[in-house]
């Protein structure tokens, strides 16, 4: 996988682990936390509900209920504000607190009812049930109104429920001497409290009928129901608990952290490499390589390296053939000559024209390996100078077989060409001539008599073919790699009739590639040599 790929799903592995494990975790905990929330918010409701209940329930009145609004307050956390229904604040728990109350919630306030619920014994006799409802409304006054005695007069009330569901008030210790209890027989509303009763006589519903009657006639004695406040305005809802969030977090950081390792790891290592193969090949190990595996950037930039040293290490293997090439090619013609001075000099050789003629045409030699070791140098280097102008490669070829006919026909090789219609190109005219005249001269030395040399030319769509075809011994296959090398000749013994300096294919192939073409040999032994030299094709003169 590219390293460009891995990096990004790495990325997008970290990044969706973080938002997946972030989303999941504040649903959870919303999602919890609200239910916690509305939990703890029934149970605080009904236990204020409860207490206010069992307080008004207690003591008949609601005087002294604001400790207990107090104590709710601070143990819930609430805030608490109970008024009765026709609006009587009796109760705030932040005046209580010292603070300036503030406006209440949006939720509708909860209503406590501290009225007692009536029991009835299950039986089918109107007349018990109506007697039992009688005296528990007789009983109810009776104990509501020693309740609210025993509150004002600042003694502990105890209360339970008795068998009627009325409660049975009763002072902690001895109660004070202002509250007796009344004995609800003596109650002298009795008589209206049973006219009421019997109304639900015709009742179908008569225990439903017979608790509203309860209600009804103990509305005025027993304590109003309350409306209870919960909350103000504004308050900020409960926040997300933070040990979770932080545990998800750190487990995410530690997977990018990781991740991080991993990658700087599969990074660091191959560039740890590269950088000491690098530092090794300034020093001069240019056998120097690295490991390479995979198919990603890295594995691309090691495989770049070693390609570059191995370049280095062939151009520095040619550097090396080139001066051993050029000590080569220099030393025995330069050590005939400096024999043959020294003989001149010392009288043993008469200077003769013929041996001087020879001494000159040695002198000549060196001095076009020179001069093509010069080109050679400046078509490498982009510094070799060209004149570019529209060119008629039949003239050019023309020209060549001229320069070398006489060569030729020494030889008995019969040189042609071949032009069947005018091809043009942009180039310089000289240079051409030179890579022309370098492919034939080597077809010359390498046709025996008989043969024939073709100088062709044609044009094959946007391209300019030229073509130098002999009939001679041939190129073997294993030697077709090497033609372009410099100094390189087929005559292993560098002899100086079945080759030249062994530059000329050399500067041959970087004329034509700084022309923008291609230059290739085709050969078989015993059926001669093609060289093929394709251009860029121009327009003729209109």
């Amino acid at each position: 996988m590219s390293f460009r790929l891995r990096v990004l799903a790495l990325l997008a592995l970290i990044a969706l682990t973080a938002t997946g494990a972030t989303a999941w975790l504040t649903l959870r905990q919303a999602s919890r936390q609200v239910q916690e929330s509305v939990t703890a918010g029934r149970k605080d409701v009904q236990r204020i509900t409860d207490v206010l209940r069992s307080y008004g329930y207690q003591h008949g009145t609601w005087e002294g209920v604001a400790p207990t609004v107090r104590r709710l307050a601070q143990d819930t956390g609430q805030r608490i504000r109970v008024t009765t229904e026709t609006d009587v604040l009796l109760a705030d728990s932040d005046a209580l607190a010292g603070r300036t109350p503030r406006a209440t919630g949006g939720q509708p306030p909860v209503l406590v009812d501290p009225r007692p619920r009536l029991r009835l014994p299950e039986t089918p006799v109107k007349r018990a049930l109506a007697k039992r409802t009688v005296a528990a409304i007789a009983e109810y006054r009776s104990a509501v109104a020693y309740a609210s005695c025993l509150t004002r007069a600042g003694a502990k009330v105890a209360a339970r429920p008795g068998d009627t569901g009325v409660p049975e008030v009763s002072a902690v210790g001895r109660p004070p001497a202002q509250c007796v209890e009344q004995d609800p027989g003596t109650d002298p509303r009795a008589g209206q409290d049973v006219t009421a009763v019997s109304r639900c006589d015709d009742e179908q519903q008569l225990a439903t009928c017979l608790q509203r009657v309860f209600t009804e006639r103990t509305a005025t004695l027993a304590p109003p129901r309350l409306q209870v406040g919960l909350g103000f305005r504004g308050e900020a809802p409960a926040g997300l608990a933070a040990a979770p969030t932080v545990a998800v977090a750190s487990g995410v950081a530690l997977v990018a952290v990781l991740g991080a390792l991993l990658l700087s790891r599969a990074v660091l290592r191959p560039v740890r490499a590269l950088t000491s193969a690098a530092r090794d090949l300034g020093a001069g190990d240019l056998e120097r390589r690295v490991p390479v595996s995979g198919r990603d950037e890295i594995a691309d930039l090691g495989r770049a390296f070693n390609r570059m040293a191995h370049s280095l290490e062939a151009a520095e293997e040619r550097q090396r053939r080139l001066t051993a090439d050029i000590a080569h090619e220099l030393r025995t013609p330069l050590a005939n000559l400096r024999g043959y001075l020294e003989a001149l000099r010392d009288g043993v050789v008469e200077p003769t024209p013929e041996l001087l003629d020879s001494l000159h045409e040695e002198a000549m030699l060196q001095q076009r390996i020179v001069d093509d070791l010069q080109d050679l140098a400046l078509a490498e280097a982009g510094a070799l100078t060209y004149h570019r102008a529209l060119v008629d490669l039949g003239e050019v070829l023309e020209a060549d077989r001229t320069a070398h006919l006489a060569q030729a026909d020494a030889a008995g090789v019969t040189l042609r060409t071949d032009v069947p219609q005018p091809v043009h190109v942009h180039a310089d005219a000289d240079r051409l001539r030179q890579v022309v005249g370098n492919l034939v001269g080597n077809a010359l030395r390498a046709t025996p008599p008989g043969g024939t040399v073709t100088l062709s030319a044609n044009r094959l769509g946007g391209s300019a073919v030229l073509r130098v075809r002999d009939t001679g011994t041939g190129i073997p296959a294993e030697q077709l790699p090497h033609l372009f090398d410099r100094f390189w000749r087929a005559d292993a013994a560098r002899g100086r009739t079945t080759g030249g300096s062994g530059l000329g294919l050399a500067i041959a192939r970087q004329i034509v590639t700084d022309h923008g073409g291609t230059i290739e040999v085709a050969s078989s032994p015993g059926a001669g040599t093609t060289f093929t030299v394709t251009l860029a094709a121009a327009e003729g003169p209109g």
